[in-house]
């Protein structure tokens, strides 16, 4: 698909997304955003950057910590969800631009942690957004990627389920992926950690926004990842509902000085 149309999909994907997705339990997870925080070994001395920000949750958990933070996003409606948060958290040295992740308007060596959640299985063209984020990256700097890693064996049949779910899905990528990516954009390989946070699988649907007929589709393949885990969700059924927790992996990367 050309980027042109790629950007469309996913300006009308998260347009419609932004108030759900934002207010979304799992995405504000605090202990979730402090762990990637902390991955970041984030510290009063940092300026950072949340390239593909979203609702700035994960730039805002940034500015509690650090000296001055800011975040980028397509979207603007994602952007207007950005600064309510910021609102609402009292936070005054965080900033908000709208712009094309694929050419960051920054200039060399500008931030001292540059990340992203929730975004590179969005991307046509990872590498080439790995690398603006390590141009934008101070030498000494990390570069910190948060996002859903499956395992080999299940990643095929989590991205045929996300593809359904959010028509802006591209691919999920698996650890030994993501590290070829990140040496291939010229970083050191990054250190990994893994978390999960659950979630209810109709709150997941009420919040995305599926082509007509794709929700029973999604649910039925819940429903039969029950008993051998085939979507890597460790789905599970309690009171009629279905719970399930994305794989979820951090990697950090220092980028030499």
């Amino acid at each position: 698909m050309p980027m042109d149309a790629h950007n469309s999909r996913i300006l009308d994907q998260f347009t419609r997304q932004a108030g759900p997705f934002a207010q979304s339990q799992a995405i504000r997870n605090q202990a979730a955003l402090e762990h990637i925080v902390a991955q970041a070994q984030a510290g009063p001395d940092d300026t950072s950057l949340d390239v593909a920000c979203g609702p700035g949750l994960l730039a805002c958990a940034f500015a509690h910590v650090v000296r001055q933070a800011a975040g980028i996003d397509l979207t603007p409606a994602m952007l207007d969800q950005a600064r309510k948060a910021q609102v609402e958290q009292s936070l005054a040295n965080v900033s908000w631009q709208q712009g094309d992740v694929n050419a960051l308007p920054y200039p060399d060596a500008h931030f001292s942690i540059v990340s992203s959640r929730y975004v590179f299985h969005h991307l046509p063209e990872p590498l080439a957004v790995l690398k603006e984020m390590r141009r934008v990256c101070k030498p000494g700097g990390r570069v910190v990627v948060a996002d859903m890693v499956p395992t080999p064996e299940r990643v095929s049949a989590l991205n045929a389920e996300e593809r359904l779910r959010d028509p802006s899905h591209v691919r999920a990528l698996t650890e030994s992926e993501f590290k070829a990516l990140f040496a291939e954009a010229g970083l050191p390989e990054p250190v990994v950690s893994y978390y999960r946070v659950e979630s209810e699988m109709e709150d997941l649907l009420s919040r995305s926004f599926p082509d007509p007929g794709d929700a029973d589709r999604i649910r039925q393949m819940f429903e039969a990842s029950l008993a051998d885990n085939t979507l890597d969700l460790n789905t599970r059924r309690e009171n009629g509902q279905i719970f399930y927790s994305f794989p979820q992996a951090i990697l950090v990367s220092t980028k030499p000085k």
